[in-house]
């Protein structure tokens, strides 16, 4: 295991995850949101997506975990080169619960998500807010990730609840301290700005 695709849908945990696994294995983490979010949430094209992603892939030859979904502008080019899929179930109101929280703590703190942007209070106002994005998503993302790996000669990790995430995660952990594994992956860099 050593590419790894971690999906799911938004606040099922996939960054945390995605943070833990690429420590224990010792790879590059690949978070697609700072990919896909330019300043002033201006979106990637699906070009400019797929460009990115394929440099962050190529900048890891010794493996990565990606975190994070966006088939409708990179396909199935991530899924195409992992081994592994790490599909995050969590019941709605465990995401739901986790958006709101997240959402309100990012706006009063107004901490920086990726390159430079913060979320805002007028984000409340719009279909993009997290926590209605997740309400209008999350069933559709259960439907439809099972059905974008099937294709896929992946191993699939199927993990319900914070509590299965962690027994597998301590579980991989074991295996890799036992099998002499390094743990010196690095904070995702992301590549500069591209005009759109």
């Amino acid at each position: 295991m050593k590419r790894v695709a971690v999906v799911g849908g938004s606040c099922s945990g996939k960054t945390t995850v995605a943070r833990r696994l690429a420590d224990v294995l010792g790879v590059a983490r690949i978070e697609l949101d700072a990919l896909h979010h330019d300043p002033g949430w201006r979106e990637a094209t699906a070009e400019v997506m797929q460009e990115r992603v394929r440099t962050a892939l190529a900048a890891a030859p010794d493996g990565w975990v990606v975190d994070g979904n966006y088939r409708a502008k990179i396909g199935s080019l991530v899924l195409e080169r992992a081994d592994t899929a790490v599909f995050l179930d969590p019941p709605l109101a465990v995401a739901l619960g986790r958006a709101l929280r997240r959402t309100i703590v990012r706006t009063i703190t107004r901490e920086e998500l990726w390159n430079g942007n913060r979320e805002q209070v007028r984000h409340l106002f719009t279909g993009n807010w997290i926590p209605w994005w997740v309400l209008r998503t999350h069933h559709h993302y259960r439907r439809e990730i099972p059905e974008r790996l099937a294709p896929h000669r992946l191993e699939v990790v199927h993990l319900r609840s914070a509590r299965q995430a962690d027994l597998w995660l301590q579980s991989i952990q074991a295996t890799a301290t036992t099998s002499g594994s390094s743990t010196g992956s690095e904070r995702q860099k992301t590549p500069p700005s591209v005009e759109t």
